[in-house]
């Protein structure tokens, strides 16, 4: 079969692999439909993290259909159509039953990975794997474009929303204009945010962060971004943060532009020193965030959401690739020429 391989910073490209086959029991062989190219993924890319030497690619988000199943999946049969989650909770530890499945307890080996390919092996599928009504081709484009955000980024929104505790008519603050931040936005929406803060610097993005339902937006970075929230917030600050970015000044934008008591949800990747915390202590703010619940949030309301035509996450899709030419589009998304790239397999 064809796979993206990782070959060095600033590199990838497809080559002829051995299909994967089932190792453990609750394995499921998938053919992919569709996968993209994550924020994340670029960090790699651009030699900032060490590339994982098990993984063919960074690839953790797919639509697939069910080609095989291990003899302990008892859940998914050959021809079903599935969301593939970035993570694989067992749906039973004291992790899953609190929500947290991205944290599952069960499952050490808890993340996808080699999914920029024409076939996945999907781990631990019994109780993760999302099944969707029908198959890919009952679909539109766009319909299916907003499945695949199911797999991560729209969950992954969603979680900076819960863990920040977002409530009807708080005012939120989203740092970060990537997917995930744009998804946050959305979420922010979902769960009733009154007035919702955008940053960011990018007219394409700044516009689509409106679409779906920013009421304010700030271009500024640091301390100006945060002069401009106090003052769009009357000089309280927010109700709730949702940090999307990692990196040391979006962390601490996000500390200074929390209102006293507020609540911060954070899942950008971590690329930040040491922070000095006082602030946090002094102001009363909780941290919270990490690994998105994607199974969770799926089943419990985002997949409804989607197939309702209620939320369209699809929309930070804004470039679209054949497998084959996987290096130009995490290219594209390394210069910001596109906001994430789906690579659509025929």
């Amino acid at each position: 079969m064809k796979s993206a391989v990782f070959i060095e910073a600033g590199k990838v490209e497809v080559q002829d692999v051995d299909m994967p086959k089932i190792q453990k029991d609750d394995d499921v062989i998938l053919k992919v439909v569709r996968t993209c190219v994550c924020g994340s993924d670029l960090w790699t890319y651009r030699g900032q993290d060490e590339y994982k030497k098990d993984a063919l690619n960074n690839g953790h988000e797919a639509l697939g259909v069910v080609e095989t199943v291990g003899k302990d999946i008892t859940t998914l049969q050959p021809g079903d159509f599935v969301i593939v989650p970035f993570t694989h909770g067992c749906g039973h530890c004291a992790a899953c039953l609190a929500g947290y499945d991205g944290s599952c307890l069960n499952h050490s080996d808890n993340f996808t990975q080699s999914a920029q390919a024409e076939y996945l092996r999907a781990q631990h599928g019994e109780w993760s794997l999302v099944k969707v009504p029908g198959k890919p081709e009952d679909y539109s484009d766009e319909m299916l474009d907003s499945l695949l955000a199911l797999s991560d980024v729209m969950a992954t929104g969603y979680h900076a929303a819960r863990t920040a505790d977002v409530q009807k008519g708080d005012t939120a603050v989203v740092i970060g204009d990537g997917a995930v931040g744009l998804c946050g936005v959305i979420s922010a929406k979902l769960r009733g945010a009154k007035q919702i803060i955008a940053m960011s610097r990018h007219e394409d993005r700044q516009k689509l962060a409106k679409e779906f339902g920013a009421t304010d937006i700030i271009a500024e970075r640091g301390d100006e971004a945060v002069a401009k929230v106090m003052e769009l917030t009357h000089g309280n600050g927010a109700d709730a943060v949702l940090e999307c970015v990692g990196t040391e000044l979006s962390t601490k934008t996000a500390l200074d532009v929390a209102r006293p008591g507020a609540k911060v949800g954070r899942v950008g990747l971590p690329h930040a020193s040491d922070l000095n915390m006082a602030s946090s202590f002094g102001k009363n703010i909780a941290l919270a965030g990490g690994i998105a619940s994607v199974t969770t949030y799926d089943r419990q309301e985002l997949l409804d959401a989607v197939l309702s035509g209620a939320i369209h996450p699809g929309k930070v899709f804004t470039g679209k690739y054949k497998l084959e030419d996987i290096n130009q589009a995490y290219k594209d998304m390394a210069e910001r020429n596109t906001i994430k790239a789906t690579v659509v397999n025929d």
